[in-house]
């Protein structure tokens, strides 16, 4: 199973939320790069990177911290939030992202989701966020009709190969993750999860590891509930 260790930007800080919460911000560096510098000398071989200006209002205001990291540690980034059109996904690629992914764009605009899978392939990747079973979209602030298993199934019919899938009710409390659904998820022929969203334990890394194909480690690694390292030797 691969770990992606994750930074969340804010006016080019890393921050973290809690549920989505930009009210509820914790600053934990003025510079990602030295975060990223640190996940790397620590094993990480991949980094989940989030703008949280673009997921909030669309703003590309941490392009410059996310072209620092890209081209100053030799990891494969994924990166998310607030990528709208092909300008910007464009402009990520370009950078040498590895994978953008799509979020609320994905779930407003399968036209355009549909256009982007054939043209650029396992290069994009969609974030389904979902809150009591179903899709929320817009910094989480907005719940669909859309349940989130089906919509998972959807993507995988029209050729997504990565879906980042995160329990929100679980995000940043520190208190595990939503094992049963990942379970659930990892019956999806042709879809590679990536867990999300309160990995706070050692034994769901083991657990994990038996259904999905990644795991995104945020807070627990920032408060120190997760070790990087020894996570990355429970994650093999």
């Amino acid at each position: 199973m691969e770990l992606f260790p994750a930074i969340d930007l804010r006016d080019g800080q890393a921050v973290r939320l809690f549920q989505g919460d930009y009210d509820q911000m914790t600053v934990y560096s003025k510079s990602p790069v030295d975060v990223a510098r640190r996940f790397k000398a620590q094993g990480a071989r991949n980094l989940h990177l989030v703008d949280l200006d673009g997921a909030k209002d669309g703003r590309l205001v941490n392009f410059q911290s996310i072209k620092e990291i890209v081209s100053d540690v030799d990891l494969f980034v994924e990166v998310g939030g607030g990528i709208r059109d092909e300008e910007r996904i464009q402009q990520y690629l370009e950078l040498g992202v590895g994978r953008v992914i799509l979020g609320t764009i994905a779930v407003k605009d399968t036209d355009f989701l549909e256009k982007m899978v054939a043209s650029y392939h396992e290069k994009i990747a969609v974030g389904v966020d979902v809150k009591d079973g179903y899709v929320a979209i817009n910094g989480w602030k907005e719940v669909t009709e859309k349940k989130g298993m089906e919509f998972c199934e959807y993507l995988a019919d029209i050729g997504v190969k990565t879906v980042i899938y995160t329990d929100i009710s679980r995000d940043g409390g520190l208190k595990g993750t939503n094992l049963e659904a990942y379970k659930q998820l990892s019956k999806i022929k042709g879809l590679d999860i990536v867990a999300s969203g309160g990995i706070s334990f050692e034994e769901e890394i083991i657990v994990l590891k038996e259904h999905v194909h990644g795991a995104i480690l945020g807070k627990a690694l920032y408060d120190g509930l997760l070790d990087l390292e020894q996570a990355l030797r429970l994650a093999e």
